[in-house]
């Protein structure tokens, strides 16, 4: 009977333990806890204590991943979405495994969430040496009954005049093409370079029967966004001339451009070389354009537009670290694919919001380590924390937040049970932004723009799948992260120099 009662009390004690108000926070060195929130079908982490074995372990559902090739694991580089009779086509420059030369392979999928792979590639880059040893980014436009797939033919030889050409491939489906052999752009002698002309964007208007292409370009080392009208026979080429300069002059190229409508308004979207990704708009679609301005931040990449009838969406790759234990960087090229759904702010601006298809699978509700729903955070100059959430291989988390003051504050992730490790995504309303961190807020990683008024109330959401995570702001800004190494341990609120109240506050698996 005495060992009853003594279970009992012990099970009383460690419920409060769990649940206890979320007014007791730390803001000195604390030791790594473990709690066990998980369920049956869940895969235990806490036997994977390195960033690299969490990471092999992880089955990307929703941010898509080729699969392991040997020893070797492949990633998507820069996509080119084309949308079909429900089914979206995400041809991407693979990087690693079977692919040569970051040739153009395939993965289809009709709601972003389950995805098929094509195993071959849709054009290899030329194992012979040539134009298109190297293969770099295009897009595939349909005028008529044949499928044209514009690409960039770059050669790492010097015996060549021209370092990238535009060169096509013609299909008579979406799964096979064959290079054209003969037809080519080049760069027109008026930018005074041979090396720097790619990224076909191609558009098809029915009612001249012509393609309209666009090509970053670079004039004097200043980014340009070039035009060209073909004819669809592509027997004919016009050179129209320049429609976009980088207005900061930082940038040689402006990688993966593309143009499209959203309301009354088009849209310029390009990614600034080694920067983050940047839109521009105007009454029309090739310009003028207002002055550019950046949408996500630097682990958001080349992200192209594609449509479906109803719904608007960016779909680019997520950046990843070349170790991840690293906690200095996330800096390497090709990683995860990243859809973003596209909506227009009421000034006309454009804002990302996760798809909606995705964020419908989260329906199983987590218990969070607050009581009940709301959490109130207040610090001082030093960080205080806060365990509220589960850092499950996937997860959604969402709530509302309000600030006094203007100070940083937001989401604390637990890299290896030191605080000053902790990887942070900050919301500064002192600084106008939303910023990924590690080593307790110490290394900046990315950062995206975000006005936040204090003593207003915003909702927010947040979504991960394995390392890969979006930071939103309903309705106002999003940011992309990366984040090695949390699985299985407690994420915590934090703050400093402020005072913040977080209200229906949930967590989801899927």
């Amino acid at each position: 009977m005495y060992k009853k009662l003594i279970a009992v009390i012990l099970t009383l004690i460690l419920a409060l333990s769990l649940f206890s108000a979320c007014s007791k926070s730390k803001s000195s060195t604390a030791e790594e806890t473990t709690v066990d929130f998980f369920l049956d079908d869940d895969k235990d982490f806490s036997t994977l204590r390195t960033p690299g074995s969490q990471e092999e372990a992880y089955d990307y559902d929703i941010f898509f991943q080729p699969e392991q090739d040997g020893a070797s694991q492949p990633y998507v580089g820069d996509t080119m979405p084309y949308y079909e009779d429900g089914t979206y086509y995400i041809y991407y420059l693979k990087e690693a495994g079977d692919s040569y030369n970051h040739s153009i392979y395939l993965a289809t999928t009709k709601d972003f969430i389950s995805y098929t792979e094509y195993d071959d590639p849709i054009l290899e880059s030329n194992r012979d040496g040539g134009q298109d040893s190297w293969i770099g980014t295009g897009s595939v436009v349909k005028p008529g009954n044949e499928y044209l797939f514009f690409y960039t033919g770059h050669t790492s030889s010097d015996a060549f005049e021209f370092k990238e050409k535009i060169m096509v491939a013609k299909g008579s489906d979406l799964t096979s093409f064959e290079k054209v052999e003969g037809w080519e752009l080049t760069p027109p002698a008026e930018l005074g370079q041979k090396n720097d002309f790619r990224d076909p964007q191609a558009y098809y208007d029915p009612a001249t029967d012509t393609i309209s292409l666009t090509v970053t370009a670079s004039q004097s080392g200043v980014a340009r966004i070039l035009k060209y009208t073909l004819s669809a026979d592509l027997s004919e080429a016009t050179y129209d001339g320049i429609i976009f300069t980088d207005p900061t002059g930082d940038f040689w190229n402006l990688e993966c451009s593309d143009t499209f409508r959203l309301g009354d308004r088009w849209y310029l979207t390009y990614s600034a070389q080694d920067d983050t990704l940047w839109y521009a708009s105007s009454d029309s679609q090739y310009g003028p354009y207002s002055e550019p301005q950046r949408l996500e931040g630097k682990l958001f990449y080349a992200a192209k537009h594609v449509e479906d009838g109803t719904n608007s969406y960016l779909v680019g790759w997520a950046r990843r670290s070349d170790s991840p234990s690293s906690t200095q960087e996330v800096a390497g090229w090709a990683g995860n694919l990243l859809v973003q759904q596209l909506a227009q702010s009421e000034d006309g601006g454009l804002v990302l919001a996760p798809p909606q298809s995705i964020t419908d699978t989260f329906t199983v509700a987590r218990p969070l380590h607050v009581s009940g729903t709301e959490c109130s955070v207040e610090a001082g100059s030093r960080y205080s924390y806060t365990e509220a959430f589960t850092a499950y291989e996937r997860f959604l988390i969402t709530g509302k937040f309000t600030c006094t003051g203007n100070g940083s504050f937001g989401l604390a992730f637990d890299y290896n049970g030191r605080e000053d490790k902790y990887k942070l995504i900050s919301l500064d309303p002192d600084a106008d932004t939303m910023t990924l961190s590690f080593n307790e807020g110490n290394t900046p990683i990315a950062e995206s723009a975000v006005v936040l008024d204090p003593n207003q109330t915003y909702s927010f959401t947040y979504l991960q799948d394995g390392s890969v995570g979006v930071f939103y702001i309903d309705g106002t800004a999003a940011l992309t992260v990366r984040l090695y190494g949390v699985s299985g341990k407690a994420i915590r609120l934090f703050a400093e120099n402020n005072s913040v109240t977080f209200t229906d506050l949930t967590e989801y698996t899927n």
